[in-house]
């Protein structure tokens, strides 16, 4: 069986980048609803002055594109990320993704407890059909409670749209890939911080992922 290393992250290359992308009308996978009364922060990206970067380098973009959040990453090996800006400790985050061109060896997914460009959590899955959580501490990416990115059959594969919801509550950090649990650990490396997108490539660039619909809600 196929296991994925995990990836490397160019914290200095992309390191002020930010960005959401463009979900395309090809998705089969259905929203789950939300009540409005848990809601924290949520974007749709018809605003383009909601708060997210726009960036537009050779080595990636992030920018909002008619009403969706857009990422590509144009290095190998690279991943680029965005934040809006803001601070929570527990929080439950929900986004729809959908990988529109590259090739499908990728990354993609949700960040919490954003500290800086150096201190994270991520929660990712890859086009191909793996899935991971992960963290960044003073610069050094690890991936927690395994040793490599295993396959799931309930992540989309290809174009495709995936429903990802990352939860970061106390010690628990799980990630749901279209409902379902992939995995939950414990870690407390970090209490606190902003929330945001990821993606990136590994020996092919041009990954590029269209995000919509964010949504922090209580926990």
């Amino acid at each position: 069986m196929k296991s994925r290393p995990i990836l490397s992250l160019s914290v200095l290359l992309l390191a002020s980048l930010a960005c959401q992308a463009v979900v395309t009308e090809s998705s089969t996978t259905a929203e789950p609803p939300v009540d409005r009364a848990e809601v924290l922060f949520q974007d749709d990206f018809s605003n383009p002055a909601s708060g997210w970067d726009r960036v537009d380098e050779a080595a990636g973009i992030t920018d909002y594109a008619n009403g969706v959040y857009r990422m590509v990453v144009n290095e190998e090996n690279s991943d680029i990320w965005a934040n809006p800006g803001l601070n929570f400790s527990d929080v439950h985050i929900e986004v729809s993704a959908t990988k529109v061109s590259g090739d499908d060896n990728n990354d993609f997914g949700l960040i919490c407890r954003y500290v800086d460009i150096e201190n994270f959590y991520f929660m990712i899955i890859s086009s191909d059909g793996y899935y991971g959580i992960g963290k960044v501490v003073a610069g050094d990416q690890q991936l927690i409670g395994a040793e490599s990115m295993p396959p799931s059959d309930e992540i989309n594969q290809g174009n495709a749209t995936n429903y990802l919801r990352a939860d970061c509550v106390g010690k628990e950090i799980a990630l749901y890939v279209n409902g379902e649990l992939m995995a939950e650990y414990e870690d407390s490396q970090f209490s606190s911080g902003d929330v945001g997108l990821i993606a990136g490539s590994f020996d092919v660039p041009g990954t590029e992922i269209h995000f919509d619909n964010f949504v922090v809600l209580k926990p």
